[in-house]
């Protein structure tokens, strides 16, 4: 099974001598508690000075937590905030949420991608709460000069209940600011029997924002005296300006500026994020300037990318698969000796294209640059590596660069790259007034850091009595000197089956080319799943075993699979035991038992996927008809994400949103290159799923003896697969190549 993606991160399950919190007294009389987390760069508490309190209790009550990371719909900034506001013991309704400044020097890192932020934050925020509960009861119990241990709370109130006493929160904040500190790493934790807040359904906190429009979006940010610009870049990847017509573009009513950017100034170093050649103009209005686009005039020089082209990838490909792969990721006992051995050979030849991330806000920024130093509003997922990006950008210390974190309109990975902020800072720079970049749907489409394709020929070797003995894959991916381009053009020596099947191949041959790849929700896992599992339904079909029958089978009795080298972590090993729970509950929910009894063209599939610390199954019911349209009936999908879902209405959003993502993708996404350059500009071509189309997404979850961890990735590899083995069942078609062709459906 595919290896986490937080294979280096620190998980925040040890506190480290990082991890400190410190309390002040806040303005009005209260409790100001500054913490820094796991992660964090400060070495001292008094690195904190002049950092906003991660949580405020005001002398009337109110509580004022801060949610330290990126919002962009996964439900952070009422998920975090949640966990804190349990363990400080206060009344939901009494908490009001505020954006963290950006400072990984005290609050970690601040980054949404991964599904990390619930296993790297959970119970550290959980001890900043514990602590601040901690020095109220104290506060309280020096007061009435009785056992700290006598006095308990609830609500936002510390009661002494011997003597029916109790004094609120807001009462005892400013003599809890004078308590002692306490060691993060031995406050009491409650017993989550107790939990209050922590799994109950609570809305998202800007939900009401959002339904009315209330400005909250980076694309929202106005600032006095803005102007507005666009960006046009070459349609060929590394493509250079040789001249434009720039004198005519200034002339246009409207038009504040136009001039050119050249990577050679703007990005010597040649960041793959960094600035590209093109025009910018900058204008009264961002449509004044968007219409001025029509005239431009540009040479371009294309440069060598402009040859490569997604059949010419296709081609490459097939050489590939018909030689040796050019390396080897896994051997495992004598996979081409087994197979000539073998009761029954399986081949087959998977495929999966380029992909945007088509999210609805289009990429933005607005910036201000003023006295030598930088104001940014993003709506970014990495806003520190953004803060870095603008500094080395601009020649400026990181210091001079503010990044302000506004909610992002989607993500799904694409804000981890943070080239429209460098475009930003530059063109904020050289207009020397504020500016707000704002790319339009073809700017968004054309120029992502694209979900890479892949390749894989597979074989496999069954015995007589129908089980899978040898396994080989020769994965065909993209990159640079016969080495991927990025860890989302890579695949796993752990991926599924390994470690299952006694002999095992994994090889691997690298396609040059020049097309910017990038994480796209559950990175990698998204096409890997599709093959893998779509393969193994292929293998029960040639063995006859029922699909579910096969996969268990093949995961045999609950043991631990090594994801990483080094010591056994039981939260990233693979474990057979949880993923055999999720495919028997999923079976269950969904009536598997009975799909035969189904009308004809109506089927179920079956997959499941290991992705991001989450152990997922699901399973999809389809209907086809003669003329090959699919209608999607039903999904069920069921998790398990560790013992504690912390907001159960934002994790059944977080995978039904998950499952209805891949069924997008799996029916009609898909980029292609043709002479260096994407040939899809919109939602037209790239259509995002419909609502008429979305069907309903019942969502399970099973609790297992380890931490929580994230929701954000896991549940979208398996739809894929599950969705293309009901087509089979239902039409005995097997879909090897995505997106979906109805065409080759028809009856």
């Amino acid at each position: 099974m595919a290896s986490t993606t937080l294979e280096n991160a620190d998980l925040g399950m040890n506190l480290s001598r990082r991890t400190f919190l410190r309390a002040s007294l806040a303005i009005g009389g209260g409790l100001a508690l500054e913490a820094a987390l796991p992660g964090a760069a400060a070495a001292a508490a008094g690195e904190s000075a002049g950092v906003t309190a991660f949580v405020r209790i005001a002398a009337d009550g109110v509580i004022t937590i801060l949610s330290k990371n990126p919002e962009i719909g996964q439900g952070i900034r009422t998920m975090l905030p949640m966990v804190i506001a349990e363990e400080l013991d206060v009344a939901w309704k009494d908490v009001r949420i505020e954006q963290a400044p950006l400072n990984e020097a005290i609050f970690g890192r601040q980054h949404a991608g991964g599904s990390n932020s619930t296993p790297t934050n959970y119970d550290p925020l959980r001890r900043v709460g514990a602590a601040g509960r901690q020095m109220l009861v104290a506060a309280a119990a020096q007061g009435w000069n009785v056992p700290p241990e006598d006095c308990e709370t609830d609500a936002g109130v510390v009661h002494h209940r011997k003597s029916g006493r109790s004094m609120t929160y807001g009462a005892l904040a400013a003599k809890a600011a004078e308590q002692p500190v306490p060691d993060l790493a031995t406050v009491k934790l409650k017993d989550p029997k107790t939990f209050k807040i922590i799994g109950q359904r609570v809305p998202g906190v800007e939900n009401a924002k959002i339904v009315t429009g209330q400005p909250i979006f980076g694309i929202d940010v106005t600032l006095p005296g803005m102007m507005h610009a666009v960006f046009e870049k070459c349609p060929v990847f590394g493509g250079k300006v040789t001249s434009a017509n720039i004198d005519a573009i200034k002339a246009l009513p409207g038009i504040h500026d136009a001039f050119i950017i050249r990577a050679s100034e703007a990005n010597p170093s040649k960041d793959p994020e960094g600035l590209v050649d093109g025009v910018a103009i900058v204008a009264k209005s961002w449509w004044t300037a968007n219409k001025a686009r029509e005239k431009l005039e540009i040479v371009w020089d294309e440069g060598p990318n402009a040859t490569h082209s997604s059949e010419g990838f296709a081609a490459q490909a097939a050489k590939f698969a018909a030689g040796a792969p050019a390396s080897f990721l896994r051997r495992d006992g004598d996979a081409p000796s087994a197979l000539k051995s073998a009761a029954k050979v399986v081949e087959a030849s998977y495929a999966y294209p380029f992909l945007s991330h088509i999210v609805l806000e289009p990429q933005n920024c607005t910036a201000h640059f003023k006295d030598g130093k930088i104001a940014l509003w993003a709506p970014a997922q990495s806003p520190g590596p953004g803060q870095k990006l603008v500094a080395k950008t601009l020649g400026l210390p990181e210091k001079d660069v503010t990044v302000h974190m506004t909610r992002g309109g989607g993500g799904f990975g694409r804000r981890l790259q943070s080239d429209f902020m460098a475009e930003a800072a530059w063109i904020a720079r050289k207009v020397g007034a504020p500016v707000k970049l704002l790319w339009n749907r073809q700017d968004d489409m054309q120029h992502d850091f694209y979900r890479p394709a892949g390749f894989h020929h597979l074989k496999a070797g069954l015995d007589d009595k129908g089980a899978l003995i040898a396994l080989t894959d020769h994965f065909v991916t993209f990159g640079k000197d016969g080495k991927p381009a990025n860890s989302s053009n890579t695949m796993p020596p752990t991926e599924f089956p390994a470690q299952l099947v006694p002999h095992l191949d994994y090889g691997q041959s690298v396609i040059e080319f020049g097309v910017p790849t990038g994480p796209m929700r559950a990175p990698r896992s998204n096409a890997l799943g599709f093959v893998f599992q779509s393969f193994m339904d292929e293998l029960a079909h040639a063995a006859g075993k029922d699909p579910l029958d096969f996969r268990l089978a093949l995961l045999g009795e609950p043991k631990i699979l090594a994801t990483t080298p080094g010591k056994p972590d039981p939260l990233r090993d693979f474990n057979t035991g949880r993923m055999r729970n999720v495919l028997l509950r999923v079976a269950e929910v969904s009536d598997w038992k009975n799909r035969h009894s189904l009308p004809k063209g109506t089927a179920k599939g079956l997959a499941f996927y290991y992705s991001h610390l989450g152990y997922f199954a699901e399973v999809v019911q389809a209907t086809v008809s003669a003329s090959g349209a699919i209608k999607l009936d039903h999904v069920w999908a069921v998790g398990d994400i560790g013992s504690q879902i912390v907001n159960p209405l934002g994790a059944e959003h977080q995978v039904q949103g998950a499952a209805l993502d891949g069924l997008g993708a799996a029916l009609g996404q898909a980029v292609t290159i043709e002479r260096g350059r994407v040939v899809q500009a919109n939602f037209d071509s790239v259509p995002p799923l419909r609502i008429d189309q979305a069907p309903p997404v019942e969502v399970h979850f099973i609790t297992s003896d380890v931490p929580p961890t994230g929701l954000g990735e896991p549940a979208l590899p398996p739809v894929l697969p599950a969705l293309c083995n009901a087509i089979f069942a239902a039409t005995g078609k097997r879909i090897r190549s995505l997106p979906i062709d109805a065409q080759l459906l028809k009856a």
